[in-house]
């Protein structure tokens, strides 16, 4: 953790809706002037998409059906604790990009499925916010956990995970379902050992759960709706939460725990604005008083 150079992290599997919280971010550091760079946790696979189908099989002729994306080793975990420590210590580090489909690679003139180039982060930022599968990992030598200054789970519950997975893979991604369940089935125990226990680490948690029957998720015809969702909220310390102004913002929002509020799940970026607006300024605050520099302005806080 580092008062002139914070770090957000943001963690949750695949198909769990990480990108949809970077968007409410983007939203954020844009409306309020907050210079970030953002890095995609994808950046730090240990191999392109080639290399994973080949270390798979490979992985697969020895004996292990396991291999995934979600475990160590198809992952640099040193090279993203390092990136951590470094941007903390100097705001400085080194990153690339996972070019995913033909409008990312084109620009760069490589195929889909690689890697760009490593290089430098931009100088003079304000933090750095990293969404992927692992900024909350630790494991008997590597601690990514350690570095961040504030880390949020995004953590729908699993059946609703796997129709929301199994719905984008099929759909833009042309999988077929039996392909799919192969992944899910494969990355099982990389789950359990690796993403589950980030879930125990991270500030917030934001835990999506549908009204609606999710029981056999792999016969689900459509995604449950937001509307047909609650969004359980849970701070590992709540001291500080101004929880009579949530729920006098976030109509129909209740207390279920003294450190969970559950908010309609339409109201879901809402509750993200109000909770996250204030502690991204004062970490940016924090930062600028740090180095001499005048404060962002005073913005009401939840």
């Amino acid at each position: 953790m580092s008062a002139k150079h914070p770090i957000i992290a943001v963690t949750g599997s695949s198909g769990a809706g990480t990108s949809s919280i970077t968007r409410t971010f983007q939203y954020i550091f844009l409306r309020d002037g907050v210079n970030a760079v953002i890095v995609e946790g994808d950046s730090f696979h240990r191999f392109d998409r080639a290399g994973m189908k080949a270390a798979m099989a490979e992985a697969a002729r020895q004996g292990n059906n396991h291999f995934s994306h979600f475990g160590r080793e198809a992952n640099l975990f040193e090279e993203l604790e390092a990136l951590f420590r470094v941007y903390g210590e100097s705001g400085g580090g080194r990153s690339r990009k996972y070019l995913h489909n033909e409008e990312e690679a084109a620009p760069y003139r490589q195929p889909p499925g690689t890697f760009t180039q490593w290089e430098d982060l931009p100088a003079n930022t304000d933090l750095l916010y990293y969404e992927g599968l692992h900024g909350a990992v630790a494991t008997g030598d590597v601690d990514v956990a350690r570095h961040p200054d504030l880390m949020i789970g995004v953590v729908p519950i699993i059946n609703l995970e796997w129709i929301q997975k199994l719905h984008r893979d099929k759909v833009t991604r042309g999988y077929s379902q039996e392909a799919v369940v192969d992944t899910i089935l494969r990355r099982m125990p990389d789950y359990v050992n690796y993403i589950v226990p980030q879930f125990s680490r991270t500030h917030i948690n934001f835990q999506r759960v549908p009204t609606v029957d999710t029981s056999n998720p792999f016969i689900a015809r459509w995604i449950p709706t937001a509307d047909e969702s609650f969004v359980v909220v849970r701070f590992a310390n709540p001291k500080g939460i101004n929880f009579p102004y949530l729920l006098s913002m976030l109509h129909d929002s209740f207390m279920s725990r003294p450190n969970i509020i559950v908010v309609p799940g339409g109201k879901m970026e809402l509750a993200m604005q109000l909770i996250l607006t204030p502690m991204i300024l004062q970490l940016v605050d924090i930062r600028r008083r740090a180095q001499g520099v005048q404060a962002l302005p005073k913005k009401a806080t939840a």
